[in-house]
């Protein structure tokens, strides 16, 4: 079945769960209670992309206290908040710094990543449902040359165990009948923006050489499971409505045609994303999802503005070939980006009325 409408994760978490997750992380609820209140809003978040008319839905991530939640809660070796931190900015320019992970000891499995996302998600919906995981690119970032020494003397070696635990997530997710998973992997971003290559060839890294090495990774970590789709998300940065890269696909297009994926979530909803040229190099027999309605402002785009945008980038990729979405999630972090959930409604509701209209689905 062709899938023209989905989600790329993450929806707004309702204030009564942010205060629940304070409350547990306090010790006042228990894991019980606890799950009680998660479940509630899970079920609401999957109402939600039901409701709007969404093809492909998932759970909100809301079990998650950001998008890279599962990875630093299912395993330990990780200092949750002691890696460096990663400014992001938005138009006006104002910064906001995010504080990321750092593994400090070697990494032991605790439980699965999604298994229960992905189970409860299963059952309390007939609509396709994918999951989404940390592309082990992404996972690189959590890797500090001092820091992290003692656990692992490289980042290869810590990287190893990365695409070890991510593709055993994969083939569990897949014995529980998982058959879409989406793989999240932002950090491609810091190659495509030109000031951030700079950056790394001033350092000594060589940016196409990275982008080499992400892409054997994120193939290790996909291939040999035939009838499943796997999709891959590039974006720019979503923290709070805040990003912290710019510059258009044409650096990093050759992961459309080396990587093993059959669908790209790509960011398309202003200027800083560039224009459809790269998409030429997307092969014949794969889908690209534009993310053309922005989760980072409350403005509603037109469904005409879609359609036109649409129409445009079909010159590139055939239409049948094209499918629509959200640029990135609502809220990548618990703090969300600065918009209601009425505005999240509105913008879900859009992008199902145009692929009705456009795909007649």
């Amino acid at each position: 079945m062709a899938y023209h409408s989905e989600v790329v994760g993450s929806l707004l978490r309702p204030i009564y769960l942010a205060e629940a997750r304070r409350q547990h992380e306090a010790g006042q609820l228990s894991a019980a209670e606890f799950k009680v209140i998660e479940d509630r809003a899970v079920d609401e978040a999957i109402a939600l992309q039901e409701h709007a008319g969404i093809d492909v839905i998932t759970d909100g991530e809301l079990r998650r206290y950001a998008f890279y939640g599962h990875l630093i809660d299912s395993l330990d070796g990780f200092d949750k908040l002691g890696g460096w931190a990663i400014p992001f900015v938005d138009e006006s320019g104002e910064q906001l710094v995010l504080k990321r992970p750092v593994v400090v000891e070697k990494l032991r499995w605790k439980h699965s990543m999604c298994s229960e996302e992905w189970v409860y998600l299963r059952a309390k919906s007939q609509r396709p449902g994918k999951v989404t995981i940390l592309s082990a690119q992404q996972a690189a970032a959590y890797y500090d040359p001092q820091k992290s020494l003692g656990a692992y003397p490289t980042r290869d070696a810590y990287l190893a165990d990365i695409v070890d635990i991510s593709r055993r997530e994969v083939e569990e997710l897949i014995r529980l009948g998982c058959t879409y998973i989406q793989i999240d992997a932002p950090q491609y971003a810091a190659l495509l923006d030109p000031k951030m290559r700079e950056g790394y060839l001033q350092r000594g890294s060589n940016p196409d050489t990275l982008i080499d090495t992400c892409i054997e990774m994120d193939n290790a970590i996909i291939d040999g499971h035939p009838g499943i789709t796997f999709a891959i998300h590039v974006c720019r940065g979503n923290n709070q409505s805040k990003f912290y890269a710019r510059g258009d696909y044409e650096p990093i297009a050759r992961i459309f045609s080396q990587t093993h994926f059959q669908r790209f979530l790509l960011e398309y909803d202003d200027e800083r994303s560039g224009g459809f040229e790269p998409l030429r190099y997307v092969p014949d027999d794969r889908v690209v999802v534009l993310g053309l309605v922005t989760t980072k402002k409350s403005r509603l785009e037109s469904a005409e503005e879609l359609r036109q945008r649409i129409t445009e980038a079909a010159r590139i990729v055939p239409l049948e070939r094209l499918a629509l979405s959200p640029q990135c999630g609502f809220a990548s972090t618990m703090e969300g980006n600065h918009l209601s959930r009425e505005d999240q409604q509105h913008k879900l509701e859009l992008v199902a009325s145009v692929v009705r209209e456009v795909w007649g689905a």
